[in-house]
């Protein structure tokens, strides 16, 4: 029991250094670095974002982000105050400053092709070419020349043989030569 009550004793003083050495407060469950609000800085917290972070990220299937864009300024702040009024005051400038302020992207330019077909395309032809200067490659210095059967002249006698031979006469090659008139059937 004694042991035990030691084991704590040593553990909590081990974890509570080890606490101080990364700069947070001794007794304290969370470390700056899982602070949420760090990471988005003096940007406001509009929504539940997606999946419920703090975080921003344009998406088309989700198009409302937990954080504005742009953390709020003194020209931001005034355009805000303008906002809560008649929204025809505003000018169409100070309507675009307000959407760039909350959002980075407009929907036209997150569907706007970016041109990132042509890496795939590329990966694609060079993966493409590469093969084929191995294969090149490979008939070259590792596969031997075919043998002599391979030539047409060796693949006529062989076909001439196996007509005389009568190789397979009721359905293969022998069944549609005539030897009486020494051609192949029509």
């Amino acid at each position: 029991m004694a042991l035990r009550r030691l084991d704590r004793n040593v553990c909590q003083q081990l974890l509570q250094s080890a606490l101080r050495y990364q700069g947070v407060r001794a007794g304290s469950a969370s470390a700056d670095h899982l602070d949420p609000y760090i990471k988005i800085g003096k940007r406001e917290v509009v929504g539940f974002g997606h999946n419920g972070g703090l975080n921003y990220v344009d998406r088309l299937d989700y198009p409302m982000p937990a954080v504005r864009w742009k953390e709020e300024n003194n020209e931001i702040r005034a355009l805000r105050e303008k906002e809560k009024g008649d929204w025809s005051k505003l000018t169409i400038e100070e309507k675009k400053a307000l959407y760039r302020a909350s959002f980075c992207q407009t929907f036209a330019e997150m569907n706007a092709p970016t041109g990132e077909w042509k890496v795939y395309v590329a990966a694609v032809l060079a993966a493409f070419g590469m093969a084929c200067w191995m294969c090149m490659g490979m008939r070259a210095f590792i596969l031997q020349p075919l043998p002599d059967s391979f030539k047409p002249e060796n693949q006529r006698a062989q076909l001439r043989n196996m007509i005389e031979l009568q190789t397979n006469p009721i359905d293969g090659l022998a069944s549609k030569y005539d030897y009486e008139k020494n051609e192949w059937k029509k």
